[in-house]
């Protein structure tokens, strides 16, 4: 693409939520950004929304900001794709987005202090892509004259799941040009939505920025002094770890949770809205997802171990097992490793309140998946009991866990694929296929894998107490220790 010869255009990418409303596939532990959920491609909305910036001439790698506990998963995820990010990111709690932004802004800018940015989410889904980079090139040279730009989607139903942005007139779909913003408004109710179809005035608020870097951080000085002293405080002190960089989480603490709608875009005059047609979905509901999915003759979409008769207008997904539906209609399943979940497509929106019940009563399965990523691979948990526990532990080419102890839990390892470099006390071992060892209590050990095929084994944990908190790291590769 012939764009952006005046300056580079550096992506900003903000992958702190955790997509509650897509539950149970989307938890805290592994939120919906990093599943793959556009179409059948193995790519997740992370790497789709990193990669669809490709074909852009000039434009540097990501600057990528999420939550410390994601940082090894957003890392290896850049990695399968061959992207370097310019940095990643770490808040220690979520702010929302406008400390998310004017931080990466701040990076930005001691890369270039002319850098435009452009601000995306990493779960959203934009099929239009032509359309998507008009809209960018158009943008450029709203933003080089120091505008603040949004993206903002033409509805095509009274939808009550996203916020909407009113402006000074009816648009022409087919002139693509900037137009003033008149005010932003929040998620309506179904009879306001309609009200706004038929208004023609209203978009859908995408959560898609430009703008010059050092223009959102004078405007957000301007609309929220002692919020920006906070966050400039934050990124000064923040620290580097291996390819992190770790923001104060003093300085972050005192900054208010807003968005960079209600800090600054509500309230400047440099604000301009540049249209999309078609084409977007943020995934904020299984109805929007299932919306935006490629379907069957029946507005059916199946993904896994699916059989299906007499029935339309659902979304179904198996992750393990299989799924037989016979004559059900307009409705979402979903079943992952722990949960099976059953509902009303319609009513998708309201899953949130169920996870916040299930939080209220300490449910493991809210917020965690039975397979738990690390830097060094993952472990599921496959049966446990009264003072045991079985896992299967998979560990990737090269990689190593930490050199360990536990207090109160021993632990037998069964290799079942690859091969296996474990270290008890000093001492070295190579462990093949169908072999196993001991790992007695309160003994120093680290697993690795020599290999360049991935390591599969069998963790058999037995003792009082066979909480993950039993682990005292002596020293890690990931600086964990």
């Amino acid at each position: 693409m012939e764009m952006l010869k005046k300056s580079n255009l550096i992506p900003i990418i903000l992958s702190g939520g955790s997509g509650s409303r897509l539950w149970p596939l989307s938890r805290k532990s592994y939120p919906k950004q990093f599943w793959p959920l556009d179409g059948n491609s193995e790519l997740s909305l992370l790497q789709k929304t990193i990669k669809r910036l490709e074909p852009i001439q000039n434009i540097s790698n990501p600057i990528v900001i999420c939550n410390e506990n994601h940082r090894f998963i957003v890392a290896e995820q850049c990695r399968e794709i061959d992207i370097e990010p310019e940095g990643i990111l770490l808040e220690p709690f979520g702010r929302n987005t406008a400390p998310a932004i004017i931080l990466s802004a701040l990076h930005a800018l001691k890369k270039d202090k002319n850098a435009l940015l452009i601000v995306l989410s990493s779960d959203h889904i934009i099929s239009n892509e032509s359309q998507f980079f008009q809209a960018i090139e158009c943008s450029i040279d709203y933003v080089e004259r120091g505008n603040l730009v949004t993206f903002g989607v033409l509805p095509d139903r009274p939808e009550t799941g996203y916020g909407y942005i009113k402006v000074e007139e009816i648009v022409d779909i087919n002139n693509l040009e900037g137009i003033k913003i008149k005010e932003f408004v929040e998620k309506p109710n179904i009879v306001n939505a309609k009200k706004f179809i038929e208004d023609g005035r209203y978009f859908w608020n995408s959560g898609i920025f430009m703008f010059k870097a050092s223009k959102i951080v004078e405007e957000f000085k301007k609309f929220s002094g002692p919020n920006a002293e906070f966050i400039k405080n934050a990124y000064e002190k923040s620290k580097k770890d291996l390819d992190f960089l770790r923001i104060d989480e003093e300085s972050f603490s005192k900054c208010k949770n807003i968005s960079i709608d209600k800090a600054v875009m509500e309230k400047t005059d440099l604000g301009i809205v540049i249209p999309l047609d078609k084409g977007w979905s943020d995934i904020g509901s299984w109805y929007s997802l299932w919306k935006s999915s490629e379907k069957d003759l029946n507005n059916n979409y199946l993904k896994g171990n699916v059989y299906l008769e007499e029935s339309s207008n659902n979304y179904i997904r198996s992750e393990n097992r299989l799924i037989v539906a016979l004559g059900i209609n307009n409705s979402v399943i979903v079943e992952t490793e722990d949960v099976v979940f059953v509902g009303d497509l319609n009513k998708s929106q309201e899953i949130k309140k169920i996870v916040n019940e299930f939080r209220k009563k300490k449910l493991a399965e809210c917020d965690s998946h039975r397979k738990v990523f690390r830097p060094w691979g993952n472990y599921q948990s496959i049966s446990e009991g009264h003072r045991w526990q079985v896992k299967k532990i998979s560990v990737k080419p090269g990689a190593s866990l930490s050199l360990q102890m536990h207090h109160h839990r021993a632990e037998h390892w069964i290799v079942v694929k690859g091969t296996a470099n474990v270290d008890i006390n000093g001492v070295t071992k190579l462990l093949t296929e169908n072999q196993s060892i001991h790992i007695p209590l309160g003994s120093k050990h680290r697993l690795s894998n020599p290999g360049k095929l991935s390591l599969e084994l069998i963790e058999v944990q037995s003792g009082p107490y066979l909480d993950e908190d039993d682990i005292i790291r002596f020293n890690d590769k990931y600086g964990r220790a």
